[in-house]
């Protein structure tokens, strides 16, 4: 015979909700790739406003939601998702080091599609965005097969 469960004996729907819900801990710990727009450089590359009107926004930020769902160090590729190190030299970049990023930034560019880049530095798993490159001109580089 089954035992009957008594009202006050039964765990209710939302204390089961949140018990399956993650912890800020476990999300802590996934180190999932978080963007951030604190450090943004509104002087320089192109703004949100001139990539939504060439219909590149909503395509950056779909983009960019694909690697919020995976670690940095497995989304580091070279090629898509490189990180730098250090900001290029001059004759290198079209652009400078804003004042109010950390001198020890570890530069890095996340490739969005055709010369479309997002430029900014990491911090553990945040990606500061810093610039938006709409022409490549960050980390100005030989084209190849072309």
């Amino acid at each position: 015979m089954a035992k009957i469960i008594k009202p006050h004996e039964r765990v209710s729907i939302i204390k089961q909700t949140i018990s399956k819900k993650k912890s800020q801990q476990d999300l802590k710990k996934e180190g999932y790739l978080t963007l951030s727009f604190r450090h943004l450089d509104k002087t320089q590359g192109n703004s949100l406003y001139e990539w939504e009107q060439s219909i590149q926004l909503a395509h950056t930020i779909e983009v960019l939601a694909g690697y919020c769902n995976d670690t940095v160090l497995n989304q580091t590729d070279g090629k898509k998702f490189t990180i730098y190190g250090n900001f290029p030299p001059p004759e290198k970049t079209d652009f400078f080091f804003p004042k109010h990023i950390p001198e020890d930034a570890e530069w890095a560019r996340i490739h969005i599609n055709g010369l479309q880049c997002v430029i900014g530095h990491i911090i553990h798993n945040v990606f500061y965005i810093v610039f938006l490159d709409g022409l490549h001109k960050f980390w100005k580089s030989t084209l190849k097969n072309t």
